[in-house]
């Protein structure tokens, strides 16, 4: 399962449904169950040309498929296996983990570096991952050591066989897997032709068509408080992904000092800024996965950048004196319609 430090960002997030299925004109099945060390919710509208026969089994097998490639926490997964592998000599992929790496390195080019599936060991130095939370913060010799075998010009990927250009380097996924999963799970429901569903793994979510009365789907986006529940925004985003990543919980404090789980592969430390939560919306869940921790870690500033430089659909929310600031992209104001 995916139960590395990115997963527990995922359930950060913010992301719920307020659509129920109480006054619906057709028939609205709900799917669930558990993956990646988190749950999944599949809702559909059935409709007379559907073919839905077996459609659980055939997610769940697929999700179990996608772990088993995947997973850093099942020894004998693909990626386990490409982990403990110590040599430098190319390492054959399946198409599916391929496919998802490419991925990861064009976000990680995109976002400068920023999005770096190879980050685990700096998460782990921090106390954010397996190992305890270290008595004292890691002085400046012992992150330089580890940032000898993080970032992604430590590896290479040609078609579907990986590289490492240094034996320690380790890939985790779990910045945009469960992206992946939502993005697979939909292929399926397509394929059962139905086009009115909404899916989500831990958060992350995809969704098209109506919510069984001819009505859109409606997803809250939380606001970014770690002593409550309760919502910044209420959206709706047609036929797409969203995805929302914050610190805003997942932090400790040592000697009067805050330390964010969301470490800035640049500098081997956590993030110092005041940027609390950022939602991403695209086709693609998967990307929307990747790119909303991406941000997380860049900032108010270059997050506003990038987003503009690329036409992205990004919503930002900041503190600023003691106040949420909130920004939105044009392409975020193009897709996305607010509800009051």
């Amino acid at each position: 399962m995916f139960k590395h430090i990115f997963a527990v960002l995922i359930w950060l997030v913010a992301s719920v449904l307020l659509s129920g299925c109480s006054d619906a004109t057709s028939p609205v099945v709900h799917l669930q169950g558990k993956t990646m060390g988190t749950s999944y919710n599949v809702k559909f509208v059935v409709e007379e040309q559907s073919d839905v026969a077996g459609l659980q089994a055939k997610i769940d097998a697929r999700l179990a498929e996608i772990n088993k490639l995947m997973s850093t926490y099942d020894p004998t997964s693909e990626l386990s296996r490409f982990n403990q592998n110590r040599f430098t000599k190319p390492f054959p992929l399946s198409k599916e983990t391929a496919l998802v790496i490419d991925e990861a390195l064009r976000l990680g080019e995109l976002s400068k570096g920023v999005l770096d599936i190879t980050v685990g060991p700096l998460v782990n130095l921090w106390g954010f991952g397996p190992n305890k939370r270290p008595e004292r913060a890691p002085d400046e010799e012992t992150i330089a050591a580890v940032r000898e075998y993080v970032g992604l010009d430590k590896i290479r990927l040609i078609d579907t066989k990986l590289t490492k250009l240094h034996p320690m380097v380790y890939v985790d996924l779990s910045t945009i897997a469960k992206g992946y999963g939502v993005d697979e799970i939909v292929a399926i429901l397509e394929e059962s032709n139905l086009e009115n569903y909404l899916v989500e793994i831990g958060g992350e979510m995809r969704v098209s068509g109506h919510r069984g009365n001819g009505d859109e789907w409606l997803i809250a986006i939380e606001k970014p408080v770690s002593d409550e529940r309760s919502v910044q925004r209420i959206v709706s985003i047609g036929q797409h992904a969203i995805a929302t990543a914050g610190d805003y919980r997942n932090f400790y404090e040592q000697d009067g000092v805050r330390y964010s789980h969301l470490i800035d592969p640049r500098s081997g430390k956590p993030i110092q800024h005041n940027l609390v939560s950022v939602t991403v919306v695209d086709k693609s869940s998967m990307t929307a996965d990747g790119l909303a921790t991406a941000f997380n870690v860049i900032g108010w500033d270059g997050a506003k950048e990038l987003a503009e430089t690329h036409k992205l659909a990004v919503y930002l929310i900041r503190k600023n004196n003691g106040e949420f600031e909130e920004y939105a992209s044009e392409e975020f104001n193009r897709i996305v319609k607010m509800h009051d």
